[in-house]
């Protein structure tokens, strides 16, 4: 479905104030803050950043004043909506006159559970499919969230082994991508092709720290920052027992394709096809 606002799903550890970006001296590509810079295209821009994936938001909305001020945006506050809140006409009206709204990182599960069917996440979904240039972004849980299924609990192992994975509902502002996050630097592959696997309508979306998807009308997506993203592709699948397969038994999938994307190139979320940055 076209929608006139945009999606920014980070893949973690973006380029900010207290991180160290590992690749940052090798990638000759390198554009310091890049993707944060995505969030508003006037510096005046109303930003509201929600923390109510972190357990810690005090220390979260320390690390965002300090990266935000640096970045010039002069119009941000934070907002950590909890169920004591999530009825609040000042929560409400708040996001009302956001331009931008950020998810911090910490547990996916907690955003989903808080606001998945809530007002305010019905709200944020007229925003981003009636408001021109409206951003909704996430980085890490943040953007894990953003999908309609979502991984909720996984094992990282030298198989995929079936019951392993955990899959939950999500915020649903992409109908049809699964997401997955420090995709490379925490060596989650199994886990999200198991999801994919076991969901071959989703692709499997899986960004590497500071790397990021701008979606826009909803399917054109177009990769930044300074890593890797990861499109598993379970659509064309062939020989694969995950029907017959009991707990415990490994999976097995023929034909499973993989995209990688890096800063420029773009993908169509609607038919996975793959454009590269040249």
């Amino acid at each position: 479905m076209t929608s006139k606002g945009r999606l920014l799903i980070i893949g973690g550890k973006e380029d900010r104030k207290d991180t160290k970006v590992e690749i940052k001296d090798a990638n000759k590509d390198f554009i310091p803050h890049e993707i944060l810079k995505l969030l508003v295209k006037s510096n005046d821009d109303r930003i509201e950043v929600i923390t109510t994936a972190s357990s810690e938001p005090e220390s979260m909305k320390e690390i965002y004043q300090k990266t935000l001020t640096d970045l010039g945006y002069t119009n941000f506050d934070f907002l950590h909506i909890c169920d004591e809140y999530i009825h609040s006409d000042y929560h409400f009206k708040r996001i009302s006159n956001a331009k931008a709204v950020f998810f911090t990182g910490g547990d996916q599960n907690r955003i989903c559970e808080e606001l998945r069917q809530s007002a305010i996440s019905d709200l944020l979904k007229e925003k981003y499919t009636h408001e021109e240039d409206f951003t909704i972004a996430g980085t890490s849980a943040g953007a894990m969230c953003m999908g309609k299924i979502i991984i909720c609990e996984a094992l990282n192992g030298e198989a995929i082994l079936d019951h392993d994975i955990e899959l939950g509902a999500g915020l649903g502002f992409i109908k049809n991508c699964i997401i997955d996050t420090h995709f490379v630097h925490r060596g989650r592959f199994g886990r999200l092709a198991h999801a994919s696997i076991l969901h071959p309508d989703h692709l499997g979306v899986g960004l590497g720290e500071d790397t990021a998807l701008l979606i826009e009308n909803g399917e054109q997506a177009t990769c930044k920052g300074s890593g890797m993203a990861v499109i598993i592709n379970a659509q064309e699948l062939k020989q694969t027992n995950k029907d017959f397969a009991e707990k415990g038994d490994p999976i097995y999938a023929e034909n499973l394709k993989v995209h990688i994307l890096t800063d420029g190139c773009s993908l169509q979320l609607n038919d996975g096809t793959m454009k590269g940055n040249l």
